[in-house]
């Protein structure tokens, strides 16, 4: 993980982007995604972080075809299961897809977010299509 996080620094840096609050939020998105794929798929087979269009996204491929889902039931005391609740928090979108090798779980923010260091956005309804893109 410690590596997903310095080569997301790095291109947040190489971006202009990386002395922002919100580049923290990216960083812990990156963490986020890899954990979940180690802990839920049998690790992260790729990493891709890509800015296009006003928008970063985030991507990590995994070989376990099974798609993840938001537990129905948070236990705020409890360790463990609230890694796509942050994931949703910190994005603007986020989602899965599939590919010929497992998916791709995917998380966006917009760049305005990270040129003005806009904190985090309030939640204001669901905020992504579990499966797309």
């Amino acid at each position: 993980m410690a590596k997903g996080r310095e080569f997301a620094r790095t291109a947040l840096r190489d971006w202009g982007w990386g002395e922002r609050e919100t580049a923290e939020d990216v960083l812990l998105l990156v963490s986020e995604l890899l954990t979940n794929a180690v802990i839920h798929a049998g690790g992260c087979h790729e990493l891709v972080v890509t800015a296009a269009e006003g928008v970063l996204r985030v991507e990590v491929f995994d070989g376990e075809g099974t798609m993840p889902r938001l537990r129905t039931e948070q236990r705020s005391a409890v360790p463990g299961g609230h890694g796509l609740y942050i994931v949703q928090r910190l994005s603007d979108r986020w989602g899965v897809r599939p590919h010929a090798q497992g998916k791709a779980v995917w998380a966006e923010v917009e760049a305005v977010r990270l040129i003005t260091g806009c904190p985090v956005h309030p939640m204001t309804g669901p905020a992504h299509p579990l499966v797309s893109q």
